[in-house]
Formats: C-alpha cells, structure tokens, sequence
C-alpha cells in the first residue's frame, strides 16, 4: 500500500474542524421508537410490535449525533441499524455540506439506483415539529475504517471504487432527479480563495507568497471546472470510508456533489507517499476510463489539492495550528502547478 507522510505539517490536514456532537442531541426512546415505527411503516417492513433492545453510541460521530440501535419487529430477528441525526447548526459550509435531509436524498435518489457496494438505506424520518431529519441505514456489522484496517489493497481498492461510482456518475449529472445537487462553479472556488484571505490575514500569518497564489487561481479554476464533471463524495478521506469482508463502503455523504472527480482523489491520497499516490491514480484510472483517459489527469489533480487547502483554510472552524499544516500544502502544490 505505500507509506503516509508522517512529518507534522502533513498529518494535521487531515483533521478536522468539526465539534463532536453530545449525546443530549439523541432522541430519547419514545421518539426514537415512534420515529422509527414511522420509518418501517413507509418501507412497509412494520408487521409486529417494535422492541428496541440496545443503543450504543458510534464513537466515530463528527459533524452529527448518530447511534447504531439494535431492534426486533414482532418474532422477527434482531436487527442493527446505523441512525444519523441532525441538529440545530448551521454546516451547510458555503454549498459544500448539505446535512443530513440532503444526504437522505442521495442515498435515495442515487446510490440506490448503482450497482455498487453501498450501505443499504432503511429510510429517513422528519420530526413532526419540521426541524430535524433521521438518516436510518442497515449497520455494516463488521466494517471498520480505513484508518484502522492492515489491508494492504485498501488504498487502491478505495480509488477504484471511486473510478466506478464516477464512471457510473458522469452520465447521470443533467438527471432531473439529482437536480438538488450541490454544483461546484466558479464562483464556489473563488468563496474559498477570498475567505482563505481574509481569516489569514485576520490570523496575522505573514504569507506574501499566498497572495501570488490566490492572482493566478483562474488557471486552476478553469481546469477544475473544464475537465469531466461526474458526482463525487466531496470528502473522501479514509475516514469515511469503511471495509467490510474486503468490500470498500463510503460514508458520510452529506457533501455529495458535482464537480472534478479529482477532488476526491486528491483526498483519498492527502498525506500518502507518491508511491501510493501513483498507485491510487493508475487503480483510479483502469476503473474510469478503461480505454482512454484524458490529458493530464496529473494536472488535475495538483488543481484539486489546491482547492482541497483552500477549501478547509476558508472554514472559520479551523485553528491556527491546522491552518499552518494547509498552508504548508497549499505552497507545495502550488509549486507543483507552477503558481509560484
């Protein structure tokens, strides 16, 4: 599989800057039960009492409260279920999260339809006051994450499933159904490059070098925009991805969009070794395009590591020490395009 980059400057870009939820924010066990009656009742799977046996809380939440509840519908066996909750914030992160109610919508209206390993979706609840949405998935008992895996393959297997789902994805982009997708134009790109500017500058970090930078961004902004547009995840990070007997199962799909495949990419391989990276781009590539590839899909992906650090140096979530690791990134790849 390659080595990761250890050095300080490379591990803490891949942390991130959401606020772990509380278990306060978890409905107690009579709206759990009436939500979850709600939802088996509409997939028309409710034929006997519901007993709810066992909550445990998911150690992984970030972003939203979430739980793996295990049940039992009348004589039937028990069941585990994955529930994402959301909660009264503000994430939507300029376009690029939509929260959980949106990340109902993409398992319903598009990872159902793929043939493609992918968690099962039960349903999705709204709260009777309008406010809050459930995401109610099967639980892939047994999976665990990347982070955590000794899979050698991982790497590669995670960016040929990629390749697929992009492939499947590209020719679904001006599907009526996906119309409420998130979009990456060229005006979302530039939001991150001038807020980048503005809370660096409020940071009092000395960076004159990144002002070359963010002059010259229309080049790659242009081949963020210009190069084969499909869906992608918008933070596939291995942390959100899971093995299980060997199968590759993105989660967390909240900030699905349409935009450069490259984005994901070039999160999957943050913080890797070019060894791995090659690796990943030559697996990413056979499961694609098969035949032809485009040009310079290196090019590509140095644009996409490049909104990548804008992308999270323009969140005001972010610290200063996380800050210091972006920027670092940010003035080697922009090396690496030439930008300075």
């Amino acid at each position: 599989m390659g080595a990761r980059v250890s050095d300080a400057g490379k591990s803490v870009r891949n942390m991130s800057v959401d606020s772990p939820p509380v278990m306060s924010e978890l409905p107690d066990n009579d709206c759990l039960r009436a939500g979850l009656e709600s939802v088996l009742q509409h997939k028309g799977s409710l034929d006997g009492e519901l007993v709810i046996l066992d909550r445990q809380k998911n150690t992984y939440s970030s972003t939203f409260p979430s739980e793996i509840v295990t049940c039992r519908v009348g004589s039937g066996p028990a069941v585990r279920l994955f529930f994402k909750y959301s909660a009264d914030r503000d994430n939507e992160a300029y376009g690029h999260r939509g929260g959980v109610g949106y990340e109902a919508k993409v398992y319903g209206q598009l990872l159902g339809s793929l043939d493609i390993s992918i968690a099962n979706l039960c349903g999705s609840y709204r709260s009777p006051d309008g406010i809050n949405t459930w995401l109610v998935l099967d639980y892939l008992d047994g999976g665990i994450r990347m982070t955590e895996t000794i899979d050698p393959e991982a790497m590669a297997k995670a960016a040929r499933w990629m390749g697929q789902f992009h492939a499947f994805c590209s020719t679904r982009i001006s599907n009526p159904a996906l119309s409420f997708l998130n979009s990456y134009s060229q005006e979302y790109y530039r939001g991150w490059v001038r807020r980048t500017q503005q809370l660096v500058r409020q940071a009092g970090v000395d960076t004159g070098w990144l002002q070359a930078v963010c002059s010259r961004i229309d080049p790659v902004i242009e081949v963020l925009c210009e190069s084969p547009l499909t869906i992608i995840h918008g933070e596939y990070y291995p942390k959100n991805i899971l093995l299980q007997h060997g199968l590759i199962y993105p989660v967390d799909w909240e900030s699905t969009a349409i935009g450069n495949g490259m984005i994901d990419l070039a999160m999957l391989t943050e913080g890797w070794s070019p060894e791995t990276t090659r690796e990943c781009m030559q697996a990413y590539q056979r499961s694609r395009w098969p035949e032809t590839a485009p040009d310079d899909p290196v090019k590509s992906l140095h644009a996409a590591r490049i909104y990548v650090q804008f992308r999270w140096l323009g969140d005001q979530r972010a610290r200063l020490p996380e800050r210091a690791g972006y920027l670092e990134a940010l003035r080697e790849h922009a090396e690496e395009m030439g930008l300075i």
